[in-house]
């Protein structure tokens, strides 16, 4: 399929008047054809235009229209073939059999939504009747629901170029919502959007929807600071670095009017081992963590960066085989030449530390060519650990480190240590469980998953997932960027009072025309008000 390197506005292409560049491909460090046009100032004002103008008709589409045009887009995804795949891996290094099945979860989302949104009752519609002759004060009429907040940024993520990136689950969550959306392209897989955002501009025009609800630009740090900026733009969406995030999260908020930026950003997702688990089965988690760190060279956001366990030789025994599972590992090629930079850059910061030493290293010299990383495992003690801020850091890439506690007090004390992460993995047996509830306790505060004799990489797509936790893990716990509960950030509640029923949307009528489930005077029914 033909490139042409511009962005597109209101589902069509658009030439930039900017500067251009190239996708490099880690594979073997050559540039990509073609150039890519980054947007300018007015390609930025144009696109929020259009997403405005589009959103009057698009907020009040039906619930059925909005699940056809999510539909069609996942079979456009699909209708890309192979091309696509073969240019995702070209621009991120990654596996074919790897992006087969993001794509495969990219339109799984999509389909997900569009069943969300057909049913209808993700809106929360709220119903409570008049009590006119009530005493001393008559009760109102008084109905709420959750309407789209407008034109959503999302920014792609480079580390999922399907799932995290142009019809990603920001992009799906949003449309179905009813929100128009403007995505900044990743720029270290631009063709990879150009053919994705092409396909969405072909399912919004088979879709009648109206062209403005979908735009793509090209563009760097300046192009992504002026969209969340615009007076138009209404909520964000990003997945990336801490320093990326807190950026636009500043910009959001610095706004004469603030909006929400809901940013995934750094996690270490602590991996727990108590004693129990380790005497009973240390030679499975000891492949299982190895599996867990190096999968896709560590570029997963649920990567575990840390292990924490009760010091002993059960401990020491575990650390000499991991240590020794690491050193067999091949490196393996990174996103691209910058994250594979910054991790060296990580893993040289630890070597430096006092009290840190290394277990592990792949025996295998990474080939810079191939922006390749090795593999690496640390140790320390909790002491340390807890004295060395830049310990809790976040590392990405494919490597860990191993922290030994004297006692439970001491075990306690890492978890209180913790910044907010997305997930935690505690691996105990019953009898381990009763000892550890206090610490229990404690990481429940610190994240957003619990994983119970498991490893955090791995995020199942549904409706009780939970992708989100405390700072920095993402700027608002209270979400999720994954399953069917992330279509509420997109919307904001609004409440009727004394609303004739032909002036309520359909949701909020009396008959319930569209069947949902609804909280009507306190009680969950199908039932007319």
């Amino acid at each position: 399929m033909t490139l042409n390197g511009l962005s597109i506005i209101a589902s069509a292409p658009t030439q930039g008047r900017g500067r251009t560049f190239n996708a490099v491909s880690p594979l073997d460090s050559q540039s990509l054809e073609p150039a890519f046009h980054e947007a300018s100032g007015g390609d930025v004002d144009r696109a929020l235009h259009h997403a405005e103008d589009a959103f009057t008709h698009f907020r009040r589409s039906s619930g059925e229209s909005r699940a056809v045009l999510l539909e069609r887009i996942a079979d456009e995804i699909i209708a890309l073939g192979d091309d696509l795949l073969e240019r995702a891996h070209r621009e991120t290094g990654l596996p074919l059999d790897r992006l087969t099945g993001e794509r495969g979860r990219t339109v799984g989302q999509l389909r997900l939504f569009a069943g969300v949104v057909r049913e209808g009752s993700w809106c929360d519609a709220r119903i409570d009747s008049a009590l006119p002759d009530r005493l001393p004060l008559p009760k109102p009429d008084l109905c709420r629901i959750l309407q789209p907040l407008g034109p959503v940024i999302v920014f792609g993520s480079s580390n999922f170029p399907f799932a995290y990136s142009v019809a990603g689950g920001d992009t799906a969550s949003a449309l179905a919502a009813g929100c128009p959306v403007i995505v900044k392209a990743h720029p270290a897989h631009p063709g990879t959007s150009e053919l994705v955002g092409t396909a969405i501009a072909r399912a919004v025009d088979a879709a009648g929807q109206p062209h403005g609800i979908f735009s793509m630009l090209h563009g760097g740090v300046e192009t992504g600071l002026a969209l969340v900026r615009h007076p138009l733009a209404r909520a964000v969406g990003f997945t990336g670095s801490r320093t990326g995030g807190l950026a636009l999260f500043q910009a959001a908020n610095a706004r004469l009017e603030p909006i929400p930026v809901f940013a995934e950003m750094s996690s270490l997702n602590p991996v727990i081992m108590l004693p129990g688990a380790l005497r009973e089965r240390a030679a499975a988690m000891v492949e299982g963590l190895k599996a867990s760190v190096t999968m896709g060279v560590g570029q997963f956001c649920t990567k575990p960066g840390f292990v924490f366990a009760l010091g002993g030789p059960e401990f020491e025994s575990f650390a000499e085989q991991f240590g020794q599972a690491i050193t067999a590992t091949r490196p393996g090629t990174m996103l691209h030449a910058g994250i594979r930079d910054a991790y060296a850059t990580g893993v040289a910061r630890l070597e430096k530390l006092p009290g840190v030493v290394e277990l592990g290293a792949s025996s295998t010299e990474p080939d810079a060519t191939r922006t390749e990383a090795d593999p690496r495992v640390f140790a320390t003690d909790a002491e340390t650990f807890l004295l060395h801020r830049e310990l809790h850091e976040e590392v990405f890439g494919p490597s860990t480190i191993l922290v030994s506690a004297r006692t439970w007090t001491e075990l306690e004390a890492l978890v209180r240590s913790l910044e907010g992460q997305l997930t935690a993995a505690v691996h105990a047996t019953e009898s381990d469980l009763d000892p550890a509830a206090d610490l229990l306790a404690f990481l429940e505060r610190k994240v957003g998953r619990m994983i119970l004799n498991g490893f955090p990489t791995g995020v199942e797509v549904c409706p009780s997932m939970q992708h989100g936790g405390p700072f920095p893990a993402t700027t608002d716990a209270r979400f999720t960027s994954v399953g069917t509960a992330a279509i509420t950030r997109w919307a904001r509640p609004i409440c009727y009072q004394n609303f004739p029923a032909s002036r309520l949307p359909p949701e909020l009528r009396d008959d319930n025309p569209l069947g949902l489930m609804r909280t009507v005077n306190g009680t969950l029914t199908r039932d007319h008000a």
